[in-house]
């Protein structure tokens, strides 16, 4: 008696699955743009803890200044070696992305401009620490009277594409993984 089996079989991700690399670029730079073409907004049309209601019992425009990282941590800090120590892991965040997109291990069409997003952001957040020394939030979301953290652009692009990464994960379940030697 012969079972049939149902194998599994590897395929490599080919390149034709994933972004071209001049859409990544733009799609980087688009959330680098972006980001720094509304922070300069905010920071050259209201004053700094202005706060106007855009929609009212949900968005606020809140223009606040943020030294520390992710959720105001280390914001209080008065340590000589927080800023550099941000700027140096953030340019080595920058450098795994560049390095996952170029190598093509960023992983098909999805992952890709997930992370090309995320590099976008990253670049756009470090700028604003290097030149300010503190990054520029100004999106207050929040329901009724609880509010989630402010943020700008650049943290956008940065949850987005995260998202996209973690759907490719979720999409590429169901797909063996290649061994790589």
């Amino acid at each position: 008696m012969v079972v049939a089996r149902e194998s599994a079989e590897v395929v490599p991700v080919s390149s034709s699955e994933g972004a071209s690399g001049v859409t990544l670029v733009c799609l980087s730079l688009f959330a680098l743009v972006a980001d720094q073409l509304s922070k300069y907004a905010v920071e050259h049309h209201t004053a700094s803890g202005s706060v106007r209601v855009l929609i009212p019992g949900m968005l606020n425009l809140m223009h606040t200044s943020n030294p520390g990282v992710a959720f105001g941590i280390f914001a209080d800090s008065e340590n000589s070696w927080r800023s550099p120590l941000l700027i140096t892991f953030s340019v080595a965040v920058i450098g795994l992305l560049i390095w996952l997109l170029v190598s093509g291990r960023a992983g098909a069409w999805l992952g890709e401009c997930g992370l090309a997003l995320i590099l976008g952001g990253a670049v756009g957040n470090v700028l604003d620490r290097v030149v300010r020394r503190s990054v520029t939030d100004f999106i207050d979301f929040h329901i009724g009277a609880h509010h989630w953290y402010t943020f700008n652009l650049a943290d956008a692009a940065i949850v987005c594409g995260a998202a996209l990464v973690i759907l490719e994960l979720f999409r590429d379940r169901a797909h063996p993984t290649q061994s790589r030697a």
